[in-house]
């Protein structure tokens, strides 16, 4: 009897070891997309202890304050930009790019599923001045609708003003409306 359930354990583990999906670990050679976390990198950088100008709204309630942030600080400001990051395997193929003048957009084609609905880049001379984006996710009993703004400063090669406006309704609950939007000093 005991020889029995060391067999039936073991592909018991193989089974659960073998249904882990292999997309963590994946990297893609050339990126699909525009690549929003690696050019949010590079312009966090050159971020790290500058003033900002902070002004918050929670259902229309308006909080102004001027910081510093550090990296990680300004990381986690952006954390829905980052979130809006639409380069990865299991999204390859779900969004449509078009390119006009000085516009790159990638819209979520009609059949595929995802959050982001849309991403708008404009360049300036061949790099990226301003970038938004409209993400939305919903189910039976929470919806929400997120819309991000990242404007440069041509003349000092840095972030000038962003704003993440964010609009959540939770089942039987008001919806509860959040913007968040900095001037860099």
């Amino acid at each position: 009897m005991k020889f029995r359930i060391f067999p039936a354990i073991g592909l018991l583990i193989w089974l659960a070891s073998s249904c882990v999906s292999e997309e963590k670990g994946k990297k893609m050679d050339k990126l699909p997309y525009f690549n929003l976390s690696g050019y949010l990198d590079v312009e966090m950088a050159k971020l790290d202890g500058d003033l900002v100008t902070k002004t918050s709204r929670v259902n229309g309630k308006e909080k102004t304050v001027d910081t510093t942030y550090t990296l990680d600080q300004w990381k986690a400001e952006f954390a829905a930009f980052y979130l809006a990051d639409i380069n990865s395997p299991s999204l390859a193929l779900s969004y449509s790019t078009e390119t006009n003048f000085d516009y790159l957009t990638h819209k979520l084609l009609p059949e595929a599923k995802g959050k982001v609905k849309e991403i708008k880049i404009m360049y300036v001379n061949n790099y990226p001045s301003s970038i938004t984006f409209r993400m939305t996710d919903k189910n039976l009993f929470f919806s929400s609708a997120t819309h991000g703004e990242f404007h440069m400063n041509l003349a000092s090669n840095k972030l000038d003003h962003y704003s993440i406006e964010t609009t959540q309704k939770v089942w039987f609950l008001k919806p509860t409306n959040i913007k968040v939007a900095g001037i860099v000093r």
